[in-house]
């Protein structure tokens, strides 16, 4: 019994684990090249299609885990725009739009209030300026600037002052865009 238990440890160490990582492709970010890249599927059953138009609005709630890295609803929205690219779908047909709120209203801070707070430049803004020129719509939710008494001024000019995030996650999702929550 302890010899066939031994046998099969040795025999499932010695499988890879998840395929010849030499075979697969390497991830792209011909986009926004801060966020993750997209790895292209030869052969896969579903792939981003040339003339879909993709309406996706964006939670972003998180903060990033250290202060040096991207929030999680920034890079997102770069992995997406990243898997277009590599897909050469034109990026006229990401309709995206990211709404800030929460912890993730630190991360839109300009790079002097952003310095000051972590010590750090801000990595968001040049993404946020990517996702503007791609067409990304930005918006702070302007409630939650109030109840943190954040000065709309020290905001990324890239991002938009809403009245409230709920009301734009409502009106986009009315409008059919799905909601991507980070």
């Amino acid at each position: 019994m302890r010899i066939a238990a031994i046998a099969a440890v040795c025999l499932l160490t010695a499988l890879p684990l998840a395929g010849d990582a030499a075979s697969w492709p390497a991830p792209q970010s011909p986009v926004i090249p801060a966020a993750d890249g997209y790895a292209s599927i030869p052969g896969a059953p579903f792939r981003p299609g040339h003339t879909h138009v993709y309406h996706a609005v964006f939670d972003a709630t998180l903060a990033a885990d250290k202060p040096d890295r991207l929030i999680p609803a920034l890079n997102m929205v770069g992995s997406e725009l990243n898997a277009l690219g590599v897909e050469k779908v034109r990026l006229a047909n990401a309709k995206f739009v990211v709404v800030f709120h929460g912890g993730a209203l630190a991360g839109i801070l300009d790079d002097a209030h952003y310095r000051s707070r972590f010590g750090v430049a801000n990595p968001n803004l040049a993404v946020l300026a990517q996702l503007k020129k791609a067409g990304v719509k930005l918006y702070a939710c302007g409630q939650n600037l109030i109840a943190e008494h954040i000065d709309p001024a020290i905001l990324s000019p890239d991002v938009q002052v809403a009245s409230d995030a709920l009301l734009v996650l409502m009106a986009f999702q009315n409008r059919g865009y799905a909601l991507m929550s980070f």
